[in-house]
């Protein structure tokens, strides 16, 4: 009863994470902030569907399809569908047409629909014809390595390359981190030092803003709306 949720890491750079999930007897949930883009398929009352959803920059309440049964590969930052700019999809999505429980169509060509077994086989078809791409400045910078280029040209390829500045990516990233430390028990107060907020209404503003729930909430899940996919991000090296 609810939202059913399972992911795994992926060993390709391209690939944040794989997942799937079901709904059953739930009607919305928390999507929580993200900055990975992401390719979806799911399907309802026989109907197959997919759309590539942009990063989210806050926490909204979104609708779930009753009996639904839901597939996506998150996308590493700085990795991009040329055709279909990541900057412009920023809390919003692009529809895929002529999908099927077989086939989806990309650029013209007919793919087999990826599952969540074979998620990094169909990434690196799609990296061979050119589908994905990445700009290696943002991994990089993301890892504390200062290119070679100007500060204005850095901050306009991240934008360009993940959509959000790399002030956003740190801050959502570490609500997320805190929201499933408090899942997992740490009390608030040591959530503030460790992850270095100011004091606790910073830290509650965060998980507001980005998570869409307080710490008492968070520390006592709710069945009617649940949490979309929170896991702890990577660790990355503070922009």
């Amino acid at each position: 009863m609810g939202l059913a949720i399972e992911s795994r890491d992926s060993e390709l750079p391209f690939v944040e994470r794989v997942w799937r999930s079901r709904s059953d007897d739930v009607g919305r949930m928390m999507s929580v902030a993200t900055p990975h883009w992401e390719l979806v398929f799911w399907e309802h009352r026989g109907e197959v569907r997919a759309a590539v959803l942009g990063p989210e920059a806050k926490a909204s309440v979104a609708p779930v399809p009753e009996d639904a049964e839901f597939f996506g590969i998150s996308f590493a930052l700085g990795t991009s569908m040329p055709h279909i700019p990541v900057s412009g999809l920023v809390g919003s999505n692009a529809p895929i047409p002529d999908v099927t429980r077989r086939s989806v169509w990309l650029k013209g060509s007919a793919w087999h629909v990826p599952d969540y077994d074979n998620a990094e086989a169909f990434v690196r078809r799609m990296v061979r014809e050119g589908i994905v791409d990445a700009d290696p400045m943002v991994p990089a910078v993301l890892d504390g390595t200062a290119p070679d280029v100007s500060e204005r040209t850095v901050q306009r390829r991240f934008v360009a390359a993940t959509g959000l500045t790399r002030g956003a990516v740190r801050q959502i990233d570490r609500a997320r981190r805190a929201a499933v430390m408090i899942q997992e028990g740490t009390a608030a107060q040591e959530v503030v030092h460790l992850l270095g907020y100011f004091d606790q209404p910073h830290l509650a503003r965060s998980l507001k803003r980005y998570v869409g729930r307080t710490a008492t909430r968070l520390a006592a899940p709710d069945p009617e709306e649940p949490l979309s996919l929170l896991y702890k991000p990577r660790p990355r090296t503070p922009a």
